[in-house]
């Protein structure tokens, strides 16, 4: 059941993902357009939505790789071969991962706050659209790597064959 529903919001979060990137492609375009044509004007707000669209991407990408084990796993050690070392190997990645995106959690409410005092120079929107990133993928990254951890031990645990 928890399986399920986090493979649904990694679906969720992939499909915002491709949107967004989508999304990333107009105002970008139309930076090359203006600066190197002069088709269209410099508008400047196009600069402050790219960025808020590329704070978003970043930060659902580096979610998403925390799901699929690729983006915060530097494996130094061989896999090994026996299950109560492999077990260790992996809780260590993934404790590591959850404590820093606990702390992510815990000091990006204070970031998010920060970011919603202020306000962005072009388009005068809240600057809490992007400050908000941190403490929502920090919050993923704990209950993902957590998971993770879980998955590793009921791994473990069939490995040597104990039952519930």
């Amino acid at each position: 059941m928890i399986k399920r529903s986090l493979e649904l919001l990694c679906t969720v979060l992939k499909v915002t993902l491709t949107i967004l990137v989508g999304a990333l492609v107009i105002p970008v375009a139309m930076q090359v357009i203006a600066r190197y044509t002069g088709i269209i004007p410099v508008y400047l707000w196009t600069e402050e939505l790219a960025t808020f669209i590329f704070v978003w991407v970043v930060m659902i990408g580096s979610v998403l790789a925390v799901w699929d084990n690729t983006h915060f796993d530097v494996q130094v050690l061989p896999d090994s071969s026996n299950p109560f070392i492999l077990l260790i190997q992996r809780s260590i990645v993934y404790l590591l991962v959850g404590g820093f995106g606990a702390m992510f959690t815990w000091y990006g409410i204070d970031y998010a706050k920060f970011g919603g005092i202020q306000h962005s120079v072009m388009m005068n929107a809240n600057l809490l659209i992007t400050h908000i990133t941190v403490p929502f993928a920090g919050l993923l990254w704990c209950v993902f790597s957590l998971f993770k951890f879980a998955e590793a031990f009921q791994i473990y645990k069939s490995s040597k064959g104990i039952t519930q």
